[in-house]
């Protein structure tokens, strides 16, 4: 609580496997971090791989998923249904290590509220999960845990060796802890599955603050990645994973049957190997697609790569793109999506779960399809390109609404409640 009256924010101390680069949860944890400051509450980072300040940060190897220790453990608990005695004992080993980084992170930084950052739902950091749930069981901590993705929703952790410890801690469900869920089906799966109730946060953007436009640095984007002025970009700017469903944005390409369409994959193929990529490409030169796969000119900050190549942000690429490809099969929520919305882009959209239930009904302009590529669709994105003046209509459409559901002003509305329920006082 305040050390003093000049005292008004909350030291809050972010947990998390890994809080560096462009993933999902790093980006939110982000997100949340800079409204949180923007209200004088001060953030702290805990976790096993790190690119924030090191001044208000803990780094924990053990913490990371990819440390080869948790590695180990996780190779001997899934896809199977018992596990070795030596097992159990490193993962309680390994918790208890981290336990008492807990303590000794909540310490050092005067932490008053830990915000769990998906490491209490995603069994890919076992010990770390269970080291949050002793932690909070023991001391009744304020703790807000924020779900992105549980493990229930995975196929790969679907056959395990650790039951038990997956009721225990992916959740816990202590009084303690404050729940938070980035969509009404992950929250209504927790209700069932666990018996105990959240708080729906989506995922959202900045749209009070207009993106960035093509400039002076950008300005050749299209001639670096060797596209043509009058191209037309189709963006796919997801990983190249099977989920994501990039063939059927190579197939709306073909069916446009316009040499001066061209797809560009802005991320690479992830953890989850080539197979995919390499299917993608053949597919794309048989199609005769011309599709462009340049992860290497995308990065983090501008600059150059190791080849010496000008590197790019994302939102350089949606700068200059003319039309969004999101055909996935499923989404814990569609970040991409959102992206399409606030710099301004007509977009595609595969009609996955989430967004039947929690996006479309609040009257976003998308062109639906519903898992396969029809003649209709294929004239409907072709509408969209010919028809300046349509496409306007529909994008600025997209952004008011886009700012009424999924701005930085309802993640303030909702973090206010979540202090709020910690500390008594409207901090917000």
């Amino acid at each position: 609580m305040p050390d003093s009256p000049e005292k008004i924010g909350h030291n809050i101390g972010f947990v998390g496997t890994r809080f560096a680069g462009t993933d999902g949860v790093s980006l939110e944890a982000s997100k949340w971090a800079a409204v949180l400051w923007r209200y004088q509450h001060v953030s702290y980072w805990f976790a096993g791989k790190l690119d924030t300040d090191p001044g208000v940060s803990m780094l924990v190897p053990h913490a990371y998923f990819g440390h080869p220790d948790i590695q180990w453990i996780n190779d001997r608990v899934y896809g199977r249904t018992t596990r070795d005695p030596e097992v159990t004992r490193r993962i309680y080993a390994i918790a208890d290590h981290l336990k008492r980084s807990l303590y000794e992170f909540v310490r050092k930084y005067n932490i008053e509220i830990l915000c769990v950052q998906n490491a209490s739902c995603i069994p890919m950091n076992v010990p770390l999960g269970v080291a949050i749930a002793t932690f909070c069981a023991e001391t009744g901590f304020p703790t807000i845990a924020h779900h992105h993705d549980f493990y229930w929703e995975r196929d790969r952790f679907t056959v395990n060796a650790i039951g038990d410890i997956l009721r225990m801690a992916f959740p816990c469900t202590v009084p303690c802890i404050q729940h938070v869920t980035i969509n009404s089906e992950a929250q209504r799966a927790l209700s069932h599955r666990r018996g105990t109730s959240s708080v729906l946060v989506p995922n959202v953007l900045d749209f009070e603050s207009p993106p960035h436009a093509i400039d002076d640095y950008n300005a050749d984007f299209r001639q670096s990645v060797g596209l043509e002025p009058d191209d037309v970009i189709f963006l796919q700017p997801t990983r190249v994973v099977p989920r994501k469903g990039i063939e059927h944005a190579i197939a709306l390409i073909r069916a446009l049957d316009n040499p001066k369409c061209k797809l560009v994959v802005s991320h690479e193929s992830g953890d989850e190997g080539n197979d995919y990529l390499n299917m993608l490409q053949d597919l794309a030169q048989s199609q005769g697609v011309d599709m462009r796969y340049i992860p290497a000119r995308i990065g983090e900050e501008r600059g150059y790569n190791e080849h010496g190549q000008k590197l790019y942000l994302l939102s350089d690429a949606y700068a200059h793109a003319d039309f969004i490809t999101y055909p996935s099969l499923y989404e814990g929520f569609g970040n991409a999506l959102i992206e399409a919305f606030y710099y301004r882009k007509p977009v595609l959209v595969n009609r996955y779960s989430i967004f039947v239930s929690d996006i479309e009904p609040k009257g976003f302009k998308v062109i639906t399809m519903n898992g396969y590529m029809t003649r209709d669709v294929v004239q409907k994105v072709r509408a969209v390109i010919d028809d300046p003046e349509y496409r306007e209509q529909m994008v600025e459409h997209n952004y008011e609404l886009g700012k009424r559901f999924f701005s930085y002003a309802v993640l303030r509305r909702k973090l206010r409640a979540l202090v709020t329920n910690v500390t008594g006082m409207e901090d917000l």
